[in-house]
């Protein structure tokens, strides 16, 4: 079991506050955070999702952060922007757990904890040819290619050790300069969202959106032939589904804090059929109806 220091006070370096008393980073105060949170990259996804709540009760926005909560169906929510990679993610989660889980009066861990269900709606590459452009995927678990949860003591807790080792050997001796790991997706939240119009597999992390996804400019990539490697792999009766570049962090994240997480994207580029969908907008906003839809009932 991950243990959370309960006792520790936690110093102005560490938990950083604003003069108001939001942290330090999305400007939140405590009372802004909804037990449901939609994670989005693109801060300007926070005002389309924002036009479909009611009772809004603020709106803030601080670098690439936005962040808004109001009201689908009665049902509270908090939609907050990312940006785009890990580092991101580490800054969002952890400031938004010690929102929640913080009293930032004493700047000790609340006796209560609250669990969050974080729920990320993003864009994405498909690297299966039969999971088209404008197709929605669920990501039944993330395979990271980031160092980030190597960072955190007790990471083996929530790391799927079975598929990683799996998907090692599959990579073979070009898994030796980095160690990807697996994380799966929140069971309740994954059941809460899965429909037949959606598909499900393995969502791999990249911590770049050129090289590392196999896309070549003027640099190459030191993995060959990284995509059709990727879609050849399978565990069970699951496969790689889709790149993107934060779930992993999002999931290894939540899962050692205690709270819920799932990611479902549209995807908008098919890497090996080699066709993509830059006019997306439309089929965004679809998603994000049908993601409020599901939350919400």
């Amino acid at each position: 079991m991950i243990e959370l220091i309960n006792e520790r006070t936690f110093l102005e370096s560490e938990l950083i506050l604003n003069p108001d008393g939001s942290i330090f980073h999305l400007h939140l105060k405590p009372e802004h955070v909804a037990d449901t949170v939609i994670l989005v990259g693109d801060p300007n996804r926070v005002s389309v999702i924002g036009s479909y709540l009611t009772d809004v009760e603020f709106s803030i926005s601080n670098r690439e952060y936005v962040s808004v909560t109001g009201r689908y169906n009665d049902k509270r929510i908090t939609v907050v922007s990312t940006g785009v990679g890990v580092g991101n993610i580490d800054i969002v989660m952890n400031e938004l757990d010690a929102l929640v889980n913080i009293d930032f009066n004493t700047r000790k861990l609340k006796d209560k904890k609250r669990k969050l269900n974080f729920i990320r709606i993003g864009t994405s590459g498909s690297l299966q040819k039969s999971i088209p452009v404008n197709a929605y995927v669920l990501s039944k678990m993330s395979i990271g290619f980031d160092n980030l949860l190597y960072f955190y003591q007790d990471n083996e807790e929530v790391i799927n050790s079975k598929v990683k080792t799996a998907f090692k050997a599959h990579l073979d001796s070009e898994s030796l300069f980095f160690s990807p790991y697996v994380i799966d997706a929140s069971k309740k939240l994954f059941n809460t969202l899965v429909s037949d119009q959606l598909f499900t597999g393995i969502t791999v992390t990249s911590p770049g959106f050129y090289v590392p996804q196999g896309r070549e400019l003027r640099l190459t990539t030191e993995i060959k032939d990284i995509n059709n490697k990727l879609s050849n792999f399978s565990y069970g009766n699951l496969k790689i589904t889709n790149y993107e570049m934060e779930s992993s962090a999002i999931y290894g994240l939540a899962k050692m804090l205690g709270h819920h997480a799932v990611a479902v994207c549209l995807i908008i580029a098919n890497r090996l059929n080699k066709n993509a969908n830059e006019n997306y907008r439309k089929n965004m906003e679809e998603l994000i109806e049908y993601v409020l839809e599901k939350i919400s009932i």
